[in-house]
């Protein structure tokens, strides 16, 4: 399983890949799960993370098709060796609203330079049962998203696994994956949380306030990322990505 982990900054970045980060993903933890960074500070992030490293940007949620691929349009990146994810809600009164966002979105990201790859992002506690979900993931699969995150939407300290049980968690990603979709597994997961859901079959977790001293608006500090990347088996790549930020790291940036 890859881990991703969120920055706010580009100063967070080299901290991030020592940790062992396999993705590195942009969004303003402060205002929401999905919030996105400022377009200088993205900019910013972009040019710090190399180019042989998966890069995400957060989006936001969107109930419009044209706003979905205009946010898409305006995002200030470069193509990179590695992939790129972009990531968002689609918001709707039905299944064919949140399909024409999803559509909408993957075209946009087609005629977008960096060619990113669209995430469709479910909140597990904006649900009482398991049919939202399940619409998401016909209407990814229909729209030609490359994958599905679940997460949660509020970050009062509960977690992911407080709305859905193991069980249910594990079932879905099981259905998700059989229909293609790559698929994540986010919500304010501790180091527990993270070891609870790493046999999952999920493809990335993701975290932020785990990574971070004081919670997810903290800093980020590379031995938090270190002990969650050797609860999920301190894989391949997240050392080969602690290799390339110590031969890229900047004096000024500290783990």
């Amino acid at each position: 399983m890859q881990l991703l982990v969120s920055v706010r900054r580009a100063a967070e970045v080299g901290p991030a890949l020592l940790g062992g980060a396999d993705i590195i993903d942009a969004k303003e933890s402060a205002f929401g799960a999905l919030a996105p960074v400022d377009p200088e500070r993205l900019e910013q992030i972009d040019e710090r993370v190399p180019h042989s490293v998966a890069f995400s940007v957060a989006l936001g949620d969107f109930a419009s098709p044209e706003a979905a691929a205009a946010a898409i349009d305006a995002l200030p990146l470069r193509r990179r060796q590695a992939r790129v994810y972009v990531k968002l809600a689609p918001r709707g009164g039905d299944h064919g609203d949140v399909c024409e966002v999803l559509v909408a979105a993957v075209r946009g990201a087609a005629c977008h330079s960096a060619n990113p790859l669209v995430i469709a992002v479910h909140y597990a506690d904006q649900s009482d049962d398991g049919r939202t979900a399940d619409e998401l993931c016909i209407a990814a699969a229909l729209a030609g998203v490359h994958g599905l995150l679940v997460d949660t939407a509020i970050k009062d300290g509960r977690t992911l696994l407080d709305s859905w049980p193991e069980s249910r968690l594990f079932d879905w990603v099981r259905r998700a994956r059989s229909a293609g979709l790559f698929v994540g597994i986010a919500g304010s997961l501790g180091v527990a949380e993270v070891a609870r859901v790493g046999s999952s079959g999920a493809d990335v977790v993701g975290v932020r306030g785990a990574a971070c001293a004081g919670g997810r608006s903290g800093l980020l500090e590379a031995a938090r990322v270190d002990q969650i990347r050797r609860v999920l088996g301190g894989k391949a790549a997240g050392a080969a990505n602690r290799n390339t930020a110590q031969r890229n790291r900047p004096p000024h940036v500290h783990s």
